[in-house]
């Protein structure tokens, strides 16, 4: 529940008790902002008295008289707008006219009001005014949440980036300058950990675009039936040869047919970032085992490995953005921090959850519930 604060500032004593009878109790509830709001009423008898209020604690609506006597409706109007203060305000007028609403437009006023007005149309005015606040302080914080995570990525990228750059830089070094001399066995070694970088860059580029095609997806997606046994088969089959290398055995189990109304790319790109974590985070000679099911108007996805585990302590950070799980045992494994956070959005768009079992030392297993259709 959010208040805001309105005041009515009129030198009719009747119409200020009018609105104020209107609007005590009243509660606005805006859908599109999940949110509900409830209001503080204050009020002026004069322009004069209002400016005073303004200055020390500023209202958030502002119903104006337009003719007073001293200060006009228009002059405070003036006043507000050279005071750099966010007010929305709404005239109230006896003496509407194309002229009058152009003047107080111009001057900022947001809407009119009629005198004599009904409560119904009050609380109307004052509806359509408190969506407009509540909406644009939300996009307000949105765009500021933009910039930060903008920053955040350029800062990651600039740091995550620039270290197997540098490893890759240092060994193409050693070898122009002949530091590594006939060694074959050098010389590969060299190869081998240059590549292991150029590999996890191109794994943090992939991430990075697969986390912008998640936000372009609400847009474009294309939803089709799709066979989910057979798009987990081809992700396991995708991911035998890097198992294999890793000395592990993956395998994929399915209770039958099983279909789905779904985006294809996005069921393979959560599955290829369950199955990768898997065989990264694991032991040689462990397991992998993807699981497929039915219960209900719901899939069952889950992801079970014999490797590291995560501690109790490490749950809380696992689905962040940009966040890898840094101790002795992960110390080499290389990754954009991304894969989780990827696998959290994508279930959201199928109104579904992920949960995650995991004991240090012993596995982990990542379940992903979503909607059929």
């Amino acid at each position: 529940m959010e208040t805001l604060r309105i005041m009515v500032c009129d030198d009719e004593p009747g119409i200020r008790l009018a609105a104020l009878r209107s609007l005590r109790g009243l509660s606005v509830d805006i859908p599109e902002a999940e949110v509900s709001v409830d209001f503080v009423i204050d009020q002026a008898e004069g322009g004069e008295e209002a400016l005073e209020i303004i200055a020390e604690s500023p209202p958030d609506i502002l119903l104006l008289d337009y003719k007073m006597p001293g200060i006009s409706g228009l002059d405070v109007l003036e006043r507000i707008s050279q005071m750099n203060c966010e007010i929305l305000p709404i005239m109230i007028t006896a003496y509407a006219s194309i002229e009058t609403a152009v003047t107080a437009t111009k001057q900022g006023a947001y809407d009119f009001l009629p005198k004599p007005f009904t409560p119904a149309e009050l609380k109307n005015v004052i509806r359509k005014a408190t969506t407009q606040i509540i909406l644009s302080r939300q996009a307000r914080n949105l765009a500021a949440e933009k910039r930060v995570a903008r920053f955040q990525l350029i800062q990651m990228l600039g740091h995550e980036l620039q270290t197997p750059l540098n490893v890759v830089e240092g060994y193409l070094q050693l070898i122009r300058d002949g530091r590594i001399g006939e060694d074959p066995e050098e010389m590969d070694r060299c190869i081998v950990s240059s590549m292991a970088r150029i590999e996890a860059m191109r794994g943090m580029i992939t991430d990075l675009l697969g986390m912008t095609r998640i936000e372009a997806s609400r847009i474009n997606r294309q939803l089709h039936e799709i066979d989910l046994v057979e798009v987990g088969t081809q992700v396991v089959e995708s991911f035998q040869s890097e198992a294999t290398r890793h000395q592990l055995t993956l395998e994929l189990k399915a209770g039958g047919d099983i279909s789905m109304v779904a985006d294809r790319d996005e069921i393979v790109m959560l599955l290829n970032n369950l199955v990768s974590n898997a065989i990264k985070y694991n032991r040689e000679d462990g397991r992998v085992d993807v699981s497929l099911s039915v219960q209900g108007d719901t899939v069952q996805i889950a992801v079970a490995d014999t490797g590291i585990g995560i501690s109790e302590d490490e749950m809380p950070r696992l689905f962040g953005e940009f966040v890898r799980i840094k101790n002795e045992k992960t110390r080499g494994i290389l990754g954009s921090g991304l894969g989780l956070s990827i696998v959290k959005r994508l279930a959201s768009l199928y109104s579904g959850e992920v949960t995650v079992d995991s004991k240090e030392d012993v596995g982990t297993t990542i379940s992903v519930s979503l909607k059929r259709s």
